[in-house]
């Protein structure tokens, strides 16, 4: 039998179990901890509630029935083994909601089977100091926050799976509805009838090149007559050039301003999302997937790093340590740019301020130090999050701008210059492009100066009426309404794509036909419940939970008492639409010769056998005629094998190779016969324009308004 001492040494042999969420985090944290340690990932949720049924015990407080997750089963069994065999447990899932409920759920399942000490460790940046740290200083699990977890899967398994059944009774079969992404839904739709209903007015500008020795310049016409200019068509811009043709300009005026343009925060995720969306072109799910890369860990050299710190934040907050450090290396680098203290940025109230803002975990790896071991995408995201951080403690920027005025008889214009004379800031900003830096060069000027005219530029303008919602403005209103959190923005988008209720196109969100219908009833039987205040408001709940202020059985009573009564009563009187969006066709089935009805399929609408389900046979609803000369094929819509990129081919493939990745309309050009395209620029807006390279014909958004009536855009699947 062995002594005391030897079991003691025999316990003090085991290692720690460490649980993470993910293997790549599980390399880097082990790296960083060394013997002693062993680090498992769970690969997320183990625990949650069956997809099978509602699982929820409405009449006893809510009381969710949680299972293991299908397939997760051999994972959870072998992190029970390995807690059995070590000293301790140390959960270290993400420290927010869903890590904390990963974390409570591990703790139970480990607990029930083996007596083993188990503790929590959270921590904000993968980094040997940080994880060091958190392991020295061990928590308990916060129940508040996975209440606040549970709180709010349980609303949302009672709206899915009371709504869902609805829409199959009511619409079709395999639909389903989310509280937010239905809100999310209903904001795009609601977009888009701004944008069909907006009716652009004509209006015109005229600028002028003026000559001053040798240099020759533009200007603007900003006044006439004392007032300003009303151009709304040619003629009234034809008039002024007459009656000021020959008139003579001087300089009457100019003006120097000097503004001062301070540096902004570092990223929040709504931020981080928006700002990738804009300059780097990212999706919202992309710009996340790539930040958990940085996040977890990257291979630098022969050291795993976590280059940034957590990426699902509300907050602006920067620890002591890392201002410390920023403003060390901002010393060394930019003297001048560093300011006499720390630059503090406020916190908005609705920030849950759990985490520290976005930001590198160490200021020294700088961007071009760590290009060649970063994808070009991982690259391009760590460059805007060190720039924005670093820059956020830098001294102000300062601009000057010339502004001067031009009299041509009864004419003003007027030609401006901005120049960035105190860099500051904007030193480390090296892929920053914006209108402070842009300047033109004009040559020295004064009061009373005699110029001359060369020419005169008039141009055409339409205006441009509400954009239809991006990754990045969907989210910028997400954030402001208080809809959602940072860690929902990016998934509410991809559940509504994946959905096919909206489809991207030129990088905006356009609901399709399928998501336009449910949006409608939704919006018509349930108002409240995808209301956007209602549901802010059900956010700020869910925090309170997470605050210990109010107990969250009792807020889901309060919720889901009113909300199935409404649900029984839509059951039972909304009339079906089932089957009436079927519609009878011209076309021929290929395979039995019965006709093809038009369907409204998971994709939008589609060909389908009208002798389903002896014929089966179905194919996309063609949009347009082969513009290939012989070929009596149609454009249909297809998708890339890899990526699923949209766009669209023959149907006579692969006899014709034509395609286009503009999506052909139900027209025709007036000019040449050829189909037309749906295309977008800043210039013209959304216009559609002839297929065919040898005709320039281009359909503005004025000739459209004027059409007797609009143009159908079909939603096809492959």
């Amino acid at each position: 039998m062995p002594s005391k001492g030897t079991a003691k040494k025999k316990e003090d042999s085991k290692s720690a179990l460490v649980i993470v969420e993910s293997p790549a985090k599980a390399k880097t944290i082990e790296k960083y901890l060394g013997d002693g340690y062993v680090v498992k990932a769970s690969m997320g949720h183990l625990i949650d509630l069956p997809k099978s049924r509602l699982a929820i015990d409405v009449d006893h407080n809510f009381q969710p029935e949680y299972i293991t997750v299908r397939g997760r089963a051999k994972i959870l069994k072998e992190l029970q083994s390995d807690a059995k065999k070590s000293r301790e447990v140390l959960l270290a899932s993400d420290n927010d909601r869903e890590g904390e409920a990963i974390a409570w759920h591990l703790r139970n399942s480990i607990k029930s089977k083996y007596d083993v000490p188990i503790r929590r460790i959270v921590f904000n940046e993968i980094t040997p100091q940080a994880i060091r740290e958190s392991v020295q200083h061990p928590q308990e699990i916060d129940e508040s926050k996975v209440n606040a977890q549970k709180a709010r899967r349980i609303l949302d398994r009672l709206v899915g799976y009371n709504l869902s059944p609805l829409l199959w009774k009511k619409v079709k079969n395999g639909l389903s509805a989310g509280r937010v992404q239905s809100v999310a839904l209903r904001l795009i739709c609601e977009r888009e009838k701004e944008v069909e209903n907006f009716i652009p007015e004509e209006y015109w500008s005229l600028d002028a090149d003026f000559i001053k020795g040798r240099h020759e310049f533009t200007a603007q016409l900003v006044q006439y007559r004392n007032e300003k200019p009303e151009l709304k068509d040619e003629e009234s811009v034809r008039k002024i050039i007459d009656e000021i043709g020959n008139s003579e300009c001087e300089i009457t005026d100019i003006k120097v301003t000097e503004k001062t343009i301070h540096p902004k925060p570092p990223f929040t995720t709504s931020k981080l999302q928006q700002m990738a969306a804009n300059r780097l072109g990212f999706t919202s799910k992309k710009t996340m997937q790539i930040a958990q890369q940085l996040y977890e860990g990257i291979a630098i050299g022969s050291n795993r790093v976590g280059l940034i710190t957590y990426m699902r934040t509300d907050s602006v907050r920067i620890s002591a340590v890392a201002l410390e450090e920023v403003r060390k290396w901002i010393s060394e680098k930019y003297p001048a740019e560093l300011p006499p203290a720390a630059i503090e940025y406020s916190i908005e109230k609705k920030a849950q301020d759990a985490h520290e803002a976005i930001r590198p975990t160490y200021v020294t790896y700088t961007p071009d130090y760590v290009k060649e071991f970063l994808t070009r995408d991982q690259y391009r995201l760590y460059t805007i999050i060190w720039e924005r951080f670093v820059s956020s403690q830098m001294i102000n920027a300062r601009s000057r701008t010339s502004s001067i005025e031009i009299r041509a008889g009864e004419a003003l214009f007027r030609i401006s210059s901005t120049k960035i004379f105190e860099k500051g800031f904007y030193k480390v900003i090296k892929t920053l492009i914006s209108k402070e830096e842009k300047e033109n060069l004009l040559p020295e000027m004064k009061i009373g100066e005699k110029l001359e005219v060369k020419s005169f530029h008039p141009e055409q303008h339409f205006t441009q009426g509400p954009a239809r919602y991006t990754d990045a403005s969907i989210v910028k209103t997400l954030e402001e309404k208080g809809i959602g959190r940072p860690s929902t923005y990016a998934p509410i988008i991809s559940v509504l794509l994946d959905r096919y209720y909206v489809t991207r196109s030129n990088k905006q969100l356009v609901p399709t036909q399928l998501g336009r219908i449910i949006n409608d009833i939704l919006v018509e039987q349930f108002p409240s419940v995808i209301d956007v205040n209602f549901t802010a408001n059900i956010e700020n709940e869910l925090d309170q939970v997470e605050e210990d202020k109010i107990e969250w059985p009792e807020m889901l009573k309060t919720f889901f008492t009113p909300f199935k009564q409404q649900v029984d009563q839509v059951m039972e009187n909304l009339d079906s639409i089932k089957g009436t969006l079927d519609e009878p066709t011209d076309y021929t089935c290929e395979k039995c010769g019965r006709p093809m009805m038009k369907k409204l399929g998971r994709f939008g609408f589609f060909l389908a056998c009208s002798g389903f389900p002896e014929c089966k046979n179905t194919r996309s609803i063609p949009l347009a005629k082969c513009p290939r000369p012989g070929c009596d094929g149609e454009i249909v819509a297809r998708k890339t094998k890899g990526r699923g990129k949209e766009f669209y081919g023959c149907t006579n493939y692969p006899e014709c190779d034509f395609i286009t990745h503009f999506k052909p309309i139900n027209a025709n050009c007036p000019k040449c016969g050829q189909f037309l395209v749906e295309k977008y620029d800043k210039k013209n807006g959304a216009f559609k324009s002839c297929i065919n390279p040898e005709c320039d014909y281009l359909h503005t958004q004025q000739e459209a308004a004027e059409e007797p009536e609009a143009l159908e855009n079909k939603d096809v699947e492959e």
